[in-house]
Protein backbone atom coordinates (compact mmCIF):
# COMPACT_ATOMS: atom_id res chain seq x y z
CA UNK A 1 0.00 0.00 0.00
CA UNK A 2 1.24 3.70 -0.69
CA UNK A 3 2.26 5.84 1.88
CA UNK A 4 0.42 8.64 2.04
CA UNK A 5 1.70 10.10 5.13
CA UNK A 6 3.95 12.37 3.19
CA UNK A 7 2.70 14.34 0.31
CA UNK A 8 4.70 13.59 -3.32
CA UNK A 9 4.36 17.27 -4.95
CA UNK A 10 8.05 17.99 -4.45
CA UNK A 11 11.24 16.20 -3.65
CA UNK A 12 12.73 15.54 -0.16
CA UNK A 13 14.37 17.77 1.32
CA UNK A 14 17.94 17.25 2.12
CA UNK A 15 19.77 15.22 4.70
CA UNK A 16 19.60 17.07 7.66
CA UNK A 17 21.82 18.19 10.83
CA UNK A 18 21.29 16.57 13.82
CA UNK A 19 19.89 20.06 15.23
CA UNK A 20 17.63 20.18 12.25
CA UNK A 21 16.18 16.48 13.42
CA UNK A 22 15.26 17.63 16.46
CA UNK A 23 12.68 20.44 15.02
CA UNK A 24 9.51 18.63 14.90
CA UNK A 25 7.09 21.42 14.22
CA UNK A 26 7.64 25.06 13.95
CA UNK A 27 6.57 25.84 17.13
CA UNK A 28 10.13 24.11 18.01
CA UNK A 29 12.15 26.92 15.93
CA UNK A 30 11.26 29.78 18.41
CA UNK A 31 13.21 28.17 21.59
CA UNK A 32 15.75 27.18 19.26
CA UNK A 33 16.53 30.58 17.67
CA UNK A 34 16.47 32.11 20.88
CA UNK A 35 19.12 29.87 21.60
CA UNK A 36 21.16 30.65 18.79
CA UNK A 37 20.71 34.25 18.69
CA UNK A 38 21.57 37.57 20.43
CA UNK A 39 18.70 38.48 22.80
CA UNK A 40 18.75 41.84 21.01
CA UNK A 41 18.40 40.06 17.57
CA UNK A 42 15.81 37.81 18.75
CA UNK A 43 13.45 40.15 20.14
CA UNK A 44 14.00 41.70 17.16
CA UNK A 45 12.57 39.24 15.11
CA UNK A 46 9.99 38.17 18.01
CA UNK A 47 8.71 40.75 19.69
CA UNK A 48 5.43 42.99 18.98
CA UNK A 49 4.64 46.52 20.43
CA UNK A 50 3.66 47.61 23.31
CA UNK A 51 1.91 44.83 25.50
CA UNK A 52 2.41 42.38 22.57
CA UNK A 53 -1.64 41.89 22.77
CA UNK A 54 -2.04 41.54 19.11
CA UNK A 55 0.71 39.48 18.67
CA UNK A 56 -0.57 37.08 21.24
CA UNK A 57 -3.91 37.47 19.85
CA UNK A 58 -3.23 36.12 16.29
CA UNK A 59 -2.52 32.90 18.05
CA UNK A 60 -5.20 32.66 20.23
CA UNK A 61 -7.93 33.53 17.29
CA UNK A 62 -7.36 29.73 15.79
CA UNK A 63 -8.45 28.19 19.26
CA UNK A 64 -11.82 29.74 19.00
CA UNK A 65 -12.58 27.35 15.76
CA UNK A 66 -12.86 23.79 15.74
CA UNK A 67 -13.04 20.97 13.44
CA UNK A 68 -16.13 18.83 11.73
CA UNK A 69 -14.55 15.64 10.47
CA UNK A 70 -16.07 13.87 7.56
CA UNK A 71 -15.62 10.39 7.68
CA UNK A 72 -15.23 6.67 5.41
CA UNK A 73 -14.46 9.11 2.65
CA UNK A 74 -11.37 7.65 0.77
CA UNK A 75 -8.72 10.17 0.94
CA UNK A 76 -5.29 8.23 -0.43
CA UNK A 77 -5.17 10.46 -3.20
CA UNK A 78 -5.14 13.85 -1.57
CA UNK A 79 -3.07 16.50 -2.34
CA UNK A 80 -2.27 19.81 -0.64
CA UNK A 81 -1.96 21.58 -4.13
CA UNK A 82 -3.13 25.09 -4.32
CA UNK A 83 -3.17 27.80 -7.47
CA UNK A 84 -2.60 31.01 -6.46
CA UNK A 85 -2.86 33.94 -9.41
CA UNK A 86 -2.39 31.07 -12.16
CA UNK A 87 0.37 29.56 -10.85
CA UNK A 88 0.63 25.78 -8.96
CA UNK A 89 2.02 25.29 -5.46
CA UNK A 90 2.88 22.65 -3.86
CA UNK A 91 0.80 23.80 -0.79
CA UNK A 92 -1.36 26.52 0.72
CA UNK A 93 1.44 28.54 2.24
CA UNK A 94 4.30 30.86 1.31
CA UNK A 95 7.13 32.83 3.13
CA UNK A 96 5.84 36.22 4.30
CA UNK A 97 8.30 39.42 3.78
CA UNK A 98 10.16 40.29 7.03
CA UNK A 99 12.31 43.04 6.82
CA UNK A 100 16.15 43.10 8.29
CA UNK A 101 16.15 39.24 8.24
CA UNK A 102 19.89 39.37 7.05
CA UNK A 103 20.30 40.19 10.86
CA UNK A 104 19.28 36.97 11.94
CA UNK A 105 20.52 34.74 9.66
CA UNK A 106 23.56 34.89 7.24
CA UNK A 107 22.04 36.46 3.71
CA UNK A 108 18.94 35.03 5.15
CA UNK A 109 16.67 36.22 1.81
CA UNK A 110 18.88 34.25 -0.11
CA UNK A 111 18.36 31.19 2.04
CA UNK A 112 14.43 32.15 2.26
CA UNK A 113 14.27 32.40 -1.62
CA UNK A 114 16.34 29.37 -2.59
CA UNK A 115 14.25 27.13 -0.03
CA UNK A 116 10.79 28.17 -1.68
CA UNK A 117 12.01 27.50 -5.06
CA UNK A 118 12.96 24.06 -4.39
CA UNK A 119 9.70 23.59 -2.42
CA UNK A 120 7.54 25.18 -4.84
CA UNK A 121 6.08 27.86 -2.71
CA UNK A 122 6.07 31.36 -2.77
CA UNK A 123 8.26 33.77 -1.28
CA UNK A 124 7.83 37.81 -0.59
CA UNK A 125 11.22 39.80 -0.73
CA UNK A 126 10.70 42.70 1.71
CA UNK A 127 11.67 46.34 0.61
CA UNK A 128 13.67 45.84 3.86
CA UNK A 129 15.73 43.17 3.09
CA UNK A 130 19.38 43.33 3.14
CA UNK A 131 20.22 41.71 -0.12
CA UNK A 132 19.74 43.49 -3.42
CA UNK A 133 16.60 42.49 -5.16
CA UNK A 134 18.45 41.60 -8.29
CA UNK A 135 20.30 38.91 -6.49
CA UNK A 136 17.45 37.22 -5.38
CA UNK A 137 15.54 37.36 -8.11
CA UNK A 138 18.53 35.29 -9.49
CA UNK A 139 18.03 32.60 -7.01
CA UNK A 140 13.86 32.43 -7.22
CA UNK A 141 12.75 34.01 -10.90
CA UNK A 142 8.84 33.46 -9.24
CA UNK A 143 9.90 35.54 -5.90
CA UNK A 144 7.13 38.69 -5.04
CA UNK A 145 8.68 42.15 -4.41
CA UNK A 146 7.23 44.34 -0.46
CA UNK A 147 7.56 47.44 -1.16
CA UNK A 148 7.41 49.99 1.64
CA UNK A 149 6.40 53.12 -0.58
CA UNK A 150 8.56 56.43 -0.41
CA UNK A 151 6.15 59.31 -0.32
CA UNK A 152 7.35 60.79 -3.51
CA UNK A 153 5.62 60.35 -6.64
CA UNK A 154 9.04 60.32 -8.54
CA UNK A 155 11.24 58.19 -6.00
CA UNK A 156 7.89 55.64 -5.93
CA UNK A 157 8.14 55.53 -10.07
CA UNK A 158 11.64 54.97 -9.92
CA UNK A 159 11.52 51.96 -7.08
CA UNK A 160 8.54 50.54 -9.59
CA UNK A 161 10.79 50.42 -12.63
CA UNK A 162 14.04 48.73 -10.78
CA UNK A 163 11.34 45.81 -9.14
CA UNK A 164 10.02 45.51 -12.96
CA UNK A 165 13.74 45.76 -14.27
CA UNK A 166 14.40 43.27 -11.66
CA UNK A 167 11.44 40.52 -13.60
CA UNK A 168 9.50 40.56 -10.55
CA UNK A 169 5.50 40.05 -11.63
CA UNK A 170 3.86 40.82 -7.83
CA UNK A 171 4.08 43.88 -6.41
CA UNK A 172 3.13 43.58 -2.57
CA UNK A 173 2.15 47.64 -1.39
CA UNK A 174 2.66 47.02 2.60
CA UNK A 175 0.46 50.04 3.77
CA UNK A 176 -0.14 49.54 7.83
CA UNK A 177 2.88 51.28 8.09
CA UNK A 178 2.72 55.40 8.16
CA UNK A 179 5.25 55.40 10.75
CA UNK A 180 7.54 52.72 13.04
CA UNK A 181 5.52 51.19 15.89
CA UNK A 182 6.23 51.86 19.61
CA UNK A 183 8.53 48.66 20.29
CA UNK A 184 9.87 49.56 23.68
CA UNK A 185 10.53 45.59 23.85
CA UNK A 186 13.64 46.32 21.43
CA UNK A 187 14.18 49.21 23.78
CA UNK A 188 14.50 47.09 26.93
CA UNK A 189 16.54 44.43 24.76
CA UNK A 190 18.99 46.70 23.86
CA UNK A 191 17.80 46.63 20.03
CA UNK A 192 18.09 50.30 18.39
CA UNK A 193 16.76 51.32 15.23
CA UNK A 194 19.25 52.27 13.58
CA UNK A 195 21.45 49.53 15.56
CA UNK A 196 24.37 50.88 17.59
CA UNK A 197 27.30 48.86 18.13
CA UNK A 198 27.26 48.78 22.24
CA UNK A 199 29.16 47.00 25.03
CA UNK A 200 25.99 45.50 25.99
CA UNK A 201 25.76 44.52 21.84
CA UNK A 202 29.40 43.15 21.99
CA UNK A 203 28.99 41.03 24.78
CA UNK A 204 25.37 39.71 23.78
CA UNK A 205 27.58 38.62 20.25
CA UNK A 206 30.24 37.27 22.03
CA UNK A 207 28.05 34.77 24.32
CA UNK A 208 26.61 33.97 20.80
CA UNK A 209 29.42 32.78 18.59
CA UNK A 210 27.91 30.51 15.79
CA UNK A 211 25.45 33.46 15.42
CA UNK A 212 28.84 35.78 15.31
CA UNK A 213 30.80 34.18 12.84
CA UNK A 214 28.20 32.34 10.72
CA UNK A 215 26.45 35.65 10.04
CA UNK A 216 27.90 39.00 11.76
CA UNK A 217 31.61 38.32 11.16
CA UNK A 218 31.17 36.02 7.79
CA UNK A 219 28.55 39.65 6.56
CA UNK A 220 31.43 41.61 6.88
CA UNK A 221 34.09 40.49 5.40
CA UNK A 222 31.95 38.97 2.62
CA UNK A 223 29.83 41.59 1.91
CA UNK A 224 31.14 44.95 3.94
CA UNK A 225 28.69 46.71 6.23
CA UNK A 226 24.65 45.61 5.87
CA UNK A 227 22.50 48.21 3.78
CA UNK A 228 18.96 48.45 3.64
CA UNK A 229 19.05 47.17 -0.59
CA UNK A 230 15.80 47.56 -1.96
CA UNK A 231 13.95 50.57 -0.22
CA UNK A 232 14.44 52.74 -3.27
CA UNK A 233 15.67 52.83 -6.14
CA UNK A 234 19.55 53.36 -5.10
CA UNK A 235 20.88 50.99 -2.78
CA UNK A 236 19.20 52.50 0.84
CA UNK A 237 21.32 53.29 4.41
CA UNK A 238 23.57 51.14 6.46
CA UNK A 239 22.03 49.52 9.30
CA UNK A 240 23.65 51.72 11.92
CA UNK A 241 23.08 55.11 9.86
CA UNK A 242 21.16 57.93 11.46
CA UNK A 243 18.94 58.68 8.13
CA UNK A 244 17.66 54.26 8.74
CA UNK A 245 14.93 55.78 10.91
CA UNK A 246 13.81 58.34 8.24
CA UNK A 247 12.31 55.87 5.89
CA UNK A 248 9.88 54.90 8.30
CA UNK A 249 7.90 57.89 8.02
CA UNK A 250 5.06 57.56 5.43
CA UNK A 251 1.92 59.09 6.85
CA UNK A 252 1.16 61.15 4.12
CA UNK A 253 0.98 58.31 1.61
CA UNK A 254 -2.87 57.54 0.42
CA UNK A 255 -5.17 55.63 -2.20
CA UNK A 256 -4.22 58.04 -4.68
CA UNK A 257 -0.57 56.88 -5.12
CA UNK A 258 -1.84 52.89 -5.15
CA UNK A 259 -4.01 54.36 -7.88
CA UNK A 260 -1.49 56.05 -9.59
CA UNK A 261 0.88 52.49 -8.80
CA UNK A 262 -2.20 50.76 -10.13
CA UNK A 263 -1.49 52.75 -13.64
CA UNK A 264 2.20 51.95 -13.92
CA UNK A 265 2.33 48.59 -12.78
CA UNK A 266 1.58 46.03 -15.04
CA UNK A 267 2.18 42.47 -13.00
CA UNK A 268 -0.22 41.44 -9.96
CA UNK A 269 -0.68 44.34 -7.40
CA UNK A 270 -1.51 43.55 -3.85
CA UNK A 271 -2.10 45.44 -0.68
CA UNK A 272 -0.56 43.89 2.26
CA UNK A 273 -2.17 45.08 6.33
CA UNK A 274 -5.92 45.13 5.30
CA UNK A 275 -8.20 44.47 8.48
CA UNK A 276 -11.06 46.14 7.30
CA UNK A 277 -13.54 45.13 4.47
CA UNK A 278 -14.42 48.91 3.59
CA UNK A 279 -10.50 48.76 2.74
CA UNK A 280 -10.80 46.11 1.07
CA UNK A 281 -13.70 47.24 -0.78
CA UNK A 282 -11.39 50.45 -1.90
CA UNK A 283 -8.51 47.86 -3.23
CA UNK A 284 -10.84 46.09 -5.11
CA UNK A 285 -12.20 49.06 -7.27
CA UNK A 286 -8.89 50.58 -7.73
CA UNK A 287 -8.00 47.37 -9.31
CA UNK A 288 -6.33 45.41 -7.25
CA UNK A 289 -5.35 41.63 -7.80
CA UNK A 290 -5.27 40.74 -4.26
CA UNK A 291 -5.19 41.59 -0.27
CA UNK A 292 -2.86 40.42 2.24
CA UNK A 293 -5.72 40.17 5.50
CA UNK A 294 -2.58 41.06 8.25
CA UNK A 295 -2.18 43.09 11.72
CA UNK A 296 2.12 43.59 10.52
CA UNK A 297 2.33 40.54 13.35
CA UNK A 298 1.40 42.46 16.02
CA UNK A 299 4.57 44.89 15.43
CA UNK A 300 2.33 47.93 14.77
CA UNK A 301 -0.66 49.39 16.42
CA UNK A 302 -1.67 47.23 19.92
CA UNK A 303 -4.46 46.06 20.01
CA UNK A 304 -5.48 45.48 16.12
CA UNK A 305 -7.54 42.85 15.62
CA UNK A 306 -6.60 39.40 14.70
CA UNK A 307 -6.51 38.47 10.98
CA UNK A 308 -8.56 35.41 11.17
CA UNK A 309 -11.61 37.13 12.91
CA UNK A 310 -11.91 39.11 10.51
CA UNK A 311 -10.54 37.46 7.51
CA UNK A 312 -14.78 35.86 6.99
CA UNK A 313 -16.02 39.62 6.04
CA UNK A 314 -13.18 41.06 4.17
CA UNK A 315 -13.17 37.51 1.96
CA UNK A 316 -17.16 38.41 1.02
CA UNK A 317 -16.28 41.94 -0.01
CA UNK A 318 -13.49 40.82 -1.77
CA UNK A 319 -15.27 39.05 -4.71
CA UNK A 320 -12.75 37.88 -7.53
CA UNK A 321 -9.43 39.64 -5.71
CA UNK A 322 -7.37 36.77 -4.04
CA UNK A 323 -7.83 36.78 -0.24
CA UNK A 324 -4.43 35.69 1.74
CA UNK A 325 -3.98 35.92 5.70
CA UNK A 326 -0.90 36.07 7.79
CA UNK A 327 -0.26 36.58 11.50
CA UNK A 328 -0.03 33.63 14.28
CA UNK A 329 0.22 30.69 11.84
CA UNK A 330 2.18 27.78 13.35
CA UNK A 331 0.34 24.59 12.20
CA UNK A 332 -0.87 22.67 9.60
CA UNK A 333 -4.78 23.17 11.37
CA UNK A 334 -3.84 26.76 11.66
CA UNK A 335 -3.61 26.86 7.58
CA UNK A 336 -6.78 24.96 6.89
CA UNK A 337 -8.91 26.95 9.59
CA UNK A 338 -8.14 30.33 7.36
CA UNK A 339 -8.50 28.26 4.12
CA UNK A 340 -12.41 27.25 5.51
CA UNK A 341 -12.79 30.89 6.83
CA UNK A 342 -12.24 32.36 2.87
CA UNK A 343 -8.61 32.34 2.69
CA UNK A 344 -7.17 31.82 -0.72
CA UNK A 345 -3.67 31.18 0.83
CA UNK A 346 -1.93 32.25 3.71
CA UNK A 347 1.76 33.62 4.42
CA UNK A 348 3.86 32.48 7.59
CA UNK A 349 6.85 34.66 8.74
CA UNK A 350 8.84 34.09 11.92
CA UNK A 351 8.92 30.59 11.96
CA UNK A 352 10.71 30.32 8.58
CA UNK A 353 13.48 33.06 9.49
CA UNK A 354 13.68 31.23 12.63
CA UNK A 355 14.30 28.31 10.47
CA UNK A 356 17.11 29.73 8.18
CA UNK A 357 18.75 31.21 11.61
CA UNK A 358 19.28 27.53 12.81
CA UNK A 359 19.60 25.80 9.95
CA UNK A 360 19.94 27.99 6.67
CA UNK A 361 18.01 26.67 3.44
CA UNK A 362 17.97 23.31 4.79
CA UNK A 363 16.71 24.71 7.69
CA UNK A 364 13.91 26.07 5.62
CA UNK A 365 13.02 23.74 3.63
CA UNK A 366 12.41 21.51 6.70
CA UNK A 367 10.14 24.02 8.14
CA UNK A 368 8.19 24.39 4.59
CA UNK A 369 8.29 20.21 4.64
CA UNK A 370 6.65 19.95 8.71
CA UNK A 371 4.29 22.71 7.56
CA UNK A 372 2.89 21.22 4.27
CA UNK A 373 3.03 17.55 6.06
CA UNK A 374 0.86 18.59 8.49
CA UNK A 375 -1.86 19.85 6.09
CA UNK A 376 -1.43 16.78 4.27
CA UNK A 377 -2.23 14.27 7.07
CA UNK A 378 -5.01 16.60 8.83
CA UNK A 379 -6.75 16.53 5.28
CA UNK A 380 -7.22 12.80 6.06
CA UNK A 381 -8.34 13.21 9.44
CA UNK A 382 -11.05 15.72 7.80
CA UNK A 383 -12.31 13.30 5.25
CA UNK A 384 -11.11 16.34 2.28
CA UNK A 385 -9.71 14.99 -0.66
CA UNK A 386 -8.06 18.21 -1.35
CA UNK A 387 -8.03 21.82 0.11
CA UNK A 388 -11.27 22.87 -1.76
CA UNK A 389 -13.51 20.44 0.14
CA UNK A 390 -13.44 22.32 3.85
CA UNK A 391 -17.08 23.23 3.43
CA UNK A 392 -18.75 22.31 7.11
CA UNK A 393 -15.51 20.99 8.21
CA UNK A 394 -14.79 24.36 10.83
CA UNK A 395 -16.95 26.74 12.89
CA UNK A 396 -16.73 29.11 15.96
CA UNK A 397 -16.88 27.33 18.98
CA UNK A 398 -20.05 27.90 20.71
CA UNK A 399 -19.77 30.02 24.06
Amino acid sequence: MRDTTRNPAVAGPPALTRRLRDILSLEDLEPAAERHLPHCIFAYVSGGVETNASRHDNRAAFAEYDFHPRVLIDVSMRTTAKSLFDESYSAPFGIAPMGGAGLAAYRADLALASAAAAENVPFILSGSSLVRMEDVAKANPRAWFQAYLPVERDAIGALVDRVTAAGYRHLVVTADVPLGGNRENLVRAGYTSPLRPTPKLAFDALTHPRWLFGNALRTLRHHGMPHYENSAAERGVAVFSNDAIRTLLRDSLSWHDLEWIRERWQGKLIVKGILSPSDADIARQIGCDGVIVSNHGGRQLDGAAAPLRVLPRIAETAQRMAVMLDGGIRRGTDVIKALALGADFVFVGRPFLYAAAIGQEPGVRRAVDLLRSEIHRNLAFLGSRDLTELDGRVMRIAR
